[in-house]
C-alpha cells in the first residue's frame, strides 16, 4: 500500500507546520509540538536509532532548535514533498576534533537519546574541524533514507 501525492504532502505540513488534515488530524492538538531539534550525524541512525546514534561530538556541537511552522525560522513547504529550512540552520563552530557530517535528523530533544522522527543523507556531507561553523542551508539537500 503506498500513500498519496496529496497524504504524502498533507503529512508533511501536520508534521513540519502544524497544518491541519481534513478529516483526520487537526493542527491546534493539545499537545501540539512548538518545535524540533535537529541534529548531525556522521552515519545513518537508522530505523531504530535515536537522535544521540551516531551522532557527531566534535568540540562545542550541540542541536538546533527549529520551530514547527512555516515562515521565517520555520519551514518551507513544496508540493512535491519536500521540506526545506525557511532560513539556514547555524551549529555551533567545532572548537576541536574532526567530523564528516553525513545525516542530519529531527527529534524531541535538546540532547540525548531523544526520539528520532526524521532522519537522512545530506549533501553535501559537511567536512568538520577546528574552525568550521556547520551549516544546512536553504538549498542544501536532506535525503530521507
Amino acid at each position: 500500500m503506498s500513500k498519496t501525492n496529496t497524504l504524502e504532502n498533507s503529512w508533511l505540513n501536520l508534521f513540519f507546520a502544524g497544518k491541519a488534515i481534513n478529516g483526520i488530524a487537526t493542527a491546534g492538538m493539545p499537545t501540539r509540538k512548538a518545535e524540533w531539534w535537529i541534529s548531525l550525524h556522521t552515519s545513518s541512525p537508522g530505523e531504530t536509532g535515536s537522535q544521540n546514534t551516531n551522532e557527531t561530538s566534535y568540540t562545542s556541537y550541540a542541536r538546533h532548535k527549529v520551530d514547527r511552522g512555516t515562515g521565517t525560522g520555520g519551514w518551507v513547504l513544496s508540493t512535491d514533498g519536500a521540506v526545506y529550512p525557511s532560513v539556514t540552520i547555524v551549529f555551533p563552530q567545532c572548537t576541536g576534533s574532526t567530523a564528516t557530517i553525513t545525516h542530519a535528523g529531527i527529534g524531541t530533544a535538546t540532547s540525548g537519546a531523544g526520539t528520532l522522527y526524521y532522519y537522512g543523507t545530506v549533501t553535501p556531507n559537511i567536512n568538520i574541524s577546528n574552525g568550521v561553523t556547520p551549516r544546512l542551508t536553504t538549498s542544501s539537500t536532506v535525503t530521507e533514507d
